[in-house]
C-alpha cells in the first residue's frame, strides 16, 4: 500500500482505493462508503493507521473500496478478528463493516461480549433487512411477513430490535442512521470513531434488488432525527424508550423511524484493563513452571 501524506487534510476521495465497487446500482452501501470517507477526512485519519474488518455479504466488500488496511474475515467472525487486531495493535483505528445477517445471526454471539467489555472499535452495520448476496433470504431484521426465497409465504418471525439489544448488552455508544442522508450518517460515524469505547452504528441501507419494501422512498417521509429533542445522551432509560419505537413502522405505516445518537457514556476501555493485567503477570514471581504443571496432573 502506497503511503499517503497526511500533513494536510485528505479529501474524502483520497480514502478510496482504485477498485470500483460491484454493488447494484442504487445500493445504500454506496452512501455508507461515502459517509465513512467523509468521516475519515474530517478526522484526518491516516490510512496507514486504520483497518476495516468485514465478514461475508454485500456490505463486507467495503474494505476493498477503501485505501486503509482491510481484513475480509469469515461469515459472522468479523468482530473477534477486529478485537484481536485492537488488542495486538491498540494504536490503530479499528472499524468493522458488516450486514444485518452477518451481525445479528451467525455473528450474534460475539456482540454482547464486545459490547460489555467496551472494546474501542466502531461497528457499522449496513442493515437492508435481507440476505442479498445469497439471493433474498429473510434476515433477523426482516419485518414479519417478508417474502424471501426460503419463505415464499412470508416469515412468521418478528424483527429483532437491534438498538434495544445493544443498549441491553452495555454498548457505550448506540446510534442509527439512514443511508439516504450521507451527511448526517457521516457525522454520526465521525462521532462513533471519536468515542472511546465500543460504538454501534446501525445504518438503514436499502437494497434495491431484493427488498422492494424498505426502500429509500419508504424511509424518507418517516425518518426523524432524535438529536433535536433527545439532548442528554447519557440517559440510558430515555434511550431505551426511544429505541423501543424503532420498529413501530413495520406494523403502523404512520409511525416514524428514529435516527441519531441514542446513547453515549464514558467507561474504561478493555485494552487499558488488559494492559494493566499484563503488567501484573510480567511482575509475578513464577520460577518453577514444572511445579505448576504438576498441580494439574492426575
Amino acid at each position: 500500500m502506497e503511503a499517503l501524506d497526511v500533513k494536510l487534510q485528505l479529501k474524502p476521495k483520497e480514502y478510496r482505493s482504485a477498485i470500483e465497487p460491484t454493488w447494484c446500482a442504487g445500493c445504500g452501501d454506496f452512501a455508507v462508503t461515502a459517509a465513512i470517507c467523509n468521516a475519515f477526512s474530517q478526522l484526518n485519519v491516516n490510512p496507514d493507521e486504520a483497518i476495516i474488518v468485514s465478514g461475508i455479504g454485500c456490505s463486507s466488500r467495503l474494505p476493498l473500496w477503501m485505501r486503509t488496511f482491510g481484513f475480509h474475515s469469515c461469515h459472522g467472525r468479523a468482530l473477534p478478528v477486529a478485537i484481536g487486531i485492537k488488542l495486538a495493535r491498540p494504536e490503530l483505528l479499528v472499524m468493522v463493516t458488516i450486514g444485518d445477517g452477518d451481525a445479528f445471526s451467525i455473528g450474534g454471539g460475539h456482540l454482547p461480549h464486545a459490547a460489555r467489555r467496551n472494546i474501542d472499535i466502531t461497528l457499522v452495520v449496513m442493515d437492508n433487512q435481507i440476505y442479498a448476496l445469497t439471493k433474498k433470504q429473510v434476515s433477523p431484521t426482516s419485518r414479519e411477513g417478508m417474502k424471501g426465497s426460503t419463505t415464499p409465504y412470508g416469515t412468521i418471525d418478528s424483527p429483532m430490535n437491534t438498538l434495544t439489544m445493544m443498549l441491553t448488552y452495555g454498548a457505550t455508544f448506540v446510534a442509527q442512521a439512514f443511508a439516504g442522508n450521507p451527511k448526517v450518517t457521516g457525522d454520526i460515524i465521525k462521532q462513533a470513531i471519536e468515542h472511546k469505547g465500543f460504538s454501534f452504528v446501525n445504518i438503514l441501507s436499502p437494497c434495491p434488488t431484493f427488498n422492494t419494501v424498505d426502500t429509500f422512498d419508504y424511509y424518507r417521509p418517516r425518518i426523524y432525527n432524535i438529536d433535536e429533542t433527545h439532548r442528554d445522551k447519557t440517559d440510558r432509560m430515555k434511550a431505551f424508550e426511544i429505541a423501543e419505537s424503532a420498529l413501530n413502522h413495520t406494523i403502523n405505516p404512520e409511525a416514524k423511524v428514529p435516527v441519531g445518537i441514542f446513547y453515549k457514556a464514558e467507561k474504561p476501555v478493555y485494552e487499558s484493563r488488559v494492559a494493566g493485567l499484563k503488567g501484573k503477570y510480567h511482575g509475578a514471581d513464577i520460577t518453577d513452571l514444572k511445579a505448576i504443571y504438576n498441580k494439574f496432573r492426575t
